[in-house]
């Protein structure tokens, strides 16, 4: 059932992504003369179709649904009567070329360009950017930055929720040098300096987040280290843990309230931890080791089985805010997030190839797939979110000069525009097999990364 819902999931997020940059490349072509023989949603064996009569057009469902085409009439890939060569793609000016090419990645990020401006119109309660602990051995640790301190800026772009924090950390991933911060609180703003080296490059294996890796951590509860309820067959139960045991101590260290437990037990996967209890007033010492677990990014980390016992929580209102903007102020922000995020990508995508980040960082269509899951399970606001970045990730990769790719055929059409003459049908012909070559590389690539997420 999971991996049912998985992949309804994937179909429900990508299907519309796929089918809307397809028809960008469908109804700029048919703007531009062209004539389009087939619109398919999904490639592969068809599992439905039906021909206009009125144009002729063949629409199509295909059997794969992590992809789409659209067909246009061209003489090189088959004979076209010379009363219609004037339709055919390739017999048209470079700027046609380009704009029919060019549409798909267009559409796609003005897509993510609309989710994120209804987002932004919407009433949004969060967590204020204070800083709610400050984690040891981190590289806040490090610097002059203090709890309650509420992050304003990093690296001169203004943050004004943790999601913003969280994106402008990932984006310093795998560099050197200082992350600048502007923070306020009752004595005014003043600038942080955190000292950074080799960002987020941690032990193989181990749970990593840009937030957790800088050390600033949100506002938490200080919930009571109580254990409220306990899993039937989780570790916690078969190593003797009980509802209403008091955690005082872990392998001989102080627990003060239920977060700091829990860190410990995620971040101790496998690891073989002697837990120090109160039960009716005793003290009792267990031996347990927290199972492992993968979130979908592969990450591992430890899970215990236990709750804590139920708490009446409330944030305090200096930590907490409301984000809501007017339609025309949206459209500047949601813009700004679509050039921010496109520019996270592409450095993203050099600090791979360059090595300063790792390869397993690329994510492909299993993790994609259970991502859209999860957004499901947290709120329609989470799925548009998650929509919005995968369209504006698609439009990035779309328009990397790659041949195959929309990119790689706008630079071959520029190449026509300013030289008059199409690019030599052999390097043509070399550049699109270098191309299917590197392509089907990064997606085995991406889809063994996947796989390994999955143990």
């Amino acid at each position: 059932m999971t991996v049912l819902l998985t992949f309804l999931a994937a179909i429900i997020v990508l299907g519309p992504l796929v089918a809307l940059h397809e028809w960008g490349h469908y109804i700029v072509a048919r703007l531009c003369g062209v004539k389009v023989l087939t619109y398919s949603i999904g490639f592969g064996p068809k599992l439905a179709s039906w021909t206009s009569k009125k144009t002729g057009i063949n629409y199509a469902i295909s059997a794969i649904p992590l992809g789409g085409y659209v067909k246009m009439l061209d003489e090189r890939e088959g004979e076209v009567d010379a009363k219609e060569r004037h339709l055919a793609f390739n017999t048209q000016r470079p700027w046609k070329k380009i704009a029919i090419v060019a549409a798909g990645p267009l559409m796609n990020l003005i897509i993510a360009l609309v989710l994120f401006w209804v987002l932004m119109m919407t009433p949004n309660k969060i967590l204020a950017t204070k800083v709610g602990s400050i984690l040891p051995n981190s590289p806040v640790a490090h610097s002059s930055l203090q709890v309650g301190d509420e992050i304003t800026q990093i690296d001169q772009k203004p943050v004004q929720s943790w999601q913003q924090v969280n994106y402008a950390l990932a984006d310093r991933m795998g560099e050197t040098g200082s992350v600048a911060l502007t923070v306020s609180n009752t004595q005014g703003s003043r600038d942080v300096q955190v000292p950074i080296t080799q960002f987020m490059k941690t032990e193989e294996g181990k749970s990593n987040n840009p937030i957790d890796s800088f050390g600033a951590i949100p506002w938490q509860p200080k919930l009571t280290p109580v254990v409220g309820e306990i899993v039937p067959n989780s570790a916690a139960a078969r190593q003797g843990l009980q509802v209403g045991d008091v955690i005082t101590a872990v392998n001989g260290e102080p627990i003060q309230d239920w977060l700091s437990f829990s860190k410990i037990i995620r971040d101790n996967p496998e690891v073989l931890l002697m837990i120090q209890v109160s039960r009716a007033g005793k003290p009792v010492t267990l031996a347990v080791m927290p199972q492992a677990k993968k979130d979908v990014m592969g990450n591992r980390y430890g899970q215990l089985g236990a709750a804590a016992k139920a708490s009446n929580v409330q944030v305090p209102a200096d930590y907490q805010k409301t984000i809501q903007y007017d339609p025309i102020t949206a459209v500047g922000k949601a813009g700004q997030q679509v050039v921010d995020l496109s520019v996270m990508t592409v450095k993203s995508m050099g600090k791979m190839i360059t090595g300063m980040i790792g390869l397993e960082n690329l994510s492909g269509p299993i993790t994609i797939a259970k991502v859209a899951n999860q957004s499901f399970s947290i709120g329609w606001e989470a799925v548009l979110s998650f929509m919005a970045i995968i369209s504006l990730s698609l439009a990035v990769l779309n328009l990397l000069p790659i041949p195959v790719l929309d990119g790689g055929h706008i630079v071959m059409y520029t190449y026509e525009a300013i030289m008059g003459k199409p690019l030599p049908e052999n390097i043509q012909t070399v550049g699109m097999n270098v191309g299917l070559v590197l392509l089907a590389g990064f997606m085995l690539l991406a889809i063994g990364n996947d796989i390994s997420r999955l143990f």
